[in-house]
């Protein structure tokens, strides 16, 4: 159990049929939820912060697990979660809400060389915006997964193959940039079956493989050749690379009246016909396709120090978006895009008996062409550094000093050339625009996400002393510092009211585990 400023927290696991040592099946389970607690006492503790408002963030987390392990390695898992996240501001209300559960299950046949596996899931989650303009935003999805899968092991070579049943539903109300509401209800089944079959040359592994997906709303069929290899340089250099074709029916979209981008709609693809960017030309297909490869080294540099590289390239030959310009009911509620990710992506640890280093640089480059402009979408971040690091002092390492440091270049938003007064002329020729209110109307810049959010960056420390009682009994203290530096960083930026929401600032913790 643990307990701080910021929530509490416990983890429960134990047999439920121990192990015994000459064999057999057990059964063990784990339990663990933890439930916010800074919003009800931010006011005692942190009442600088934000003036009345305070740190208005609440959250709850459950998760449960069953496991089956019987004495030859087969084993049957039954979980569930529920999460429920929300922030809750005067001039905005954010909810997030997930769950759901299932199980899987890995048979060992005895006397044989081939593993059975299998997965059942559902899953549901829903996210809600409500703005002061209160124009509602909502968006659910909710889904279950099955699948089988068989692998089977030779000299040198692994073979594997499996089918999978995949269906959701997702509901979405939207309006976009020029007030044109969206209503999506939609039931959507994919099936899908693959195999993947592993080689070892010497010192080269290769993994070849295929995909059929099948999309029964669309009635699209959709090959996908896929290559995997390695190949070992020398011991401790190893060179890797992967590539393949994929596709998806599920759409995400946001609304680019946000500055800050929190909330994020998923859709099933349409079956409505639709066109090719900026033209009247039908598209051959109604998939997300796209075309991904990447490449890199593993560098063992010394005993304790691993370096990674990688680049890569992905080329998005069809993306459907829902058109931001839809002004009138005939025009079409999707357009298509194309775009093009490429980047690096460098990451290193050190390990060493006393001290620990953990860090990671990634450069992206993210487009998108919707036929009119090039133009980078709101997740494109140029610049990503995390570092972590530990050091432990004492003649059992009972101190424990630690720091984590986050950087991250701005993300693009549309900016605003100003603001008009609206009116929707619901009485036609009788609308009163001279003494009428009508809505407040904004005009966005022409170029689509030309601004940058501010650089994102934030360091924080921590002090953990460990009490050790016996050998499964300890009390973990640990005094820790939330942005050090106390730098001003963006959660949320009201367009309307030019009102800036930051995330947290400087918030010294004490908190207290105990484990038995």
């Amino acid at each position: 159990v643990s307990a701080s400023p910021f929530q509490a927290k416990a983890l429960i696991e134990g047999p439920v049929v121990p192990l015994k040592e000459e064999g057999g099946s057990s059964i063990s389970f784990v339990l663990t939820g933890k439930q916010a607690l800074i919003n009800d006492l931010d006011d005692k503790l942190y009442s600088h912060v934000n003036d009345s408002v305070g740190i208005p963030f609440d959250y709850r987390d459950v998760y449960g697990k069953l496991s089956l392990l019987t004495g030859n390695g087969s084993k049957l898992n039954f979980f569930g979660f529920k999460y429920d996240d929300g922030v809750n501001y005067p001039i905005a209300d954010f909810m997030w809400e997930s769950g759901g559960g299932g199980m899987d299950f890995t048979l060992i046949p005895t006397n044989s060389n081939t593993i059975v596996g299998g997965t059942f899931t559902y899953s549901k989650y829903d996210s809600r915006i409500e703005e002061a303009d209160r124009l509602p935003r909502e968006s659910g999805i909710s889904g279950y997964f099955g699948g089988l899968n068989f692998t089977s092991f030779g000299r040198n070579t692994e073979f594997n193959y499996g089918i999978e049943l995949t269906g959701f539903r997702t509901t979405f109300e939207y309006y976009n940039p020029k007030g044109f509401p969206f209503d999506q209800n939609e039931n959507t089944t994919e099936i899908s079956g693959y195999i993947r079959w592993k080689r070892k040359f010497g010192n080269l592994v290769i993994e070849p493989g295929f995909r059929l997906q099948y999309y029964q709303s669309l009635n699209n069929t959709s090959p996908e050749p896929r290559l995997g290899m390695k190949y070992n340089i020398s011991n401790n250099l190893r060179f890797k690379a992967a590539g393949g074709l994929y596709s998806q029916n599920l759409l995400s979209t946001i609304n680019e009246r946000d500055v800050v981008n929190l909330f994020v709609g998923f859709l099933s693809g349409p079956e409505e016909t639709f066109y090719k960017p900026n033209s009247t030309e039908r598209v051959d297909h109604k998939l997300q396709k796209a075309i991904h490869g990447v490449a890199g080294f593993e560098i063992d540099v010394t005993r304790n120090f691993d370096l990674n590289i990688e680049g890569y390239y992905k080329d998005f030959t069809q993306l459907i978006a829902l058109n931001r310009n839809k002004e009138l009911p005939q025009d079409p509620d999707y357009t298509t895009e194309t775009g093009k990710a490429y980047g690096l992506d460098v990451s290193l640890k050190i390990e060493a008996k006393r001290a620990y280093l953990w860090g990671s640089y990634s450069l992206g480059f993210v487009t998108r062409n919707d036929g009119e402009q090039e133009y980078p979408p709101v997740f494109d971040r140029r610049h990503n550094l995390n570092l972590v690091a530990t050091y432990q002092l004492g003649r059992k390492s009972e101190w424990e000093f630690g720091a984590r440091w986050n950087f991250g270049s701005g993300f693009p938003f549309t900016q605003t050339q100003g603001f008009f007064t609206n009116y929707n002329f619901d009485d036609g020729i009788d609308t009163d625009v001279y003494g009428g209110n009508g809505d407040l109307g904004i005009i966005y810049s022409d170029v689509r996400n030309g601004g940058r959010l501010p650089y994102y960056h934030r360091l924080d420390l921590s002090v953990k002393r460990v009490f050790r009682f016996s050998k499964y009994t300890n009390l973990e203290i640990t005094a820790s510092c939330t942005n050090v530096y106390d730098r001003p960083n963006i959660f949320y930026f009201d367009r309307v009211r030019f009102t800036r929401v930051d995330q947290l600032p400087i918030l010294p913790s004490l908190s207290m585990t105990f484990q038995f």
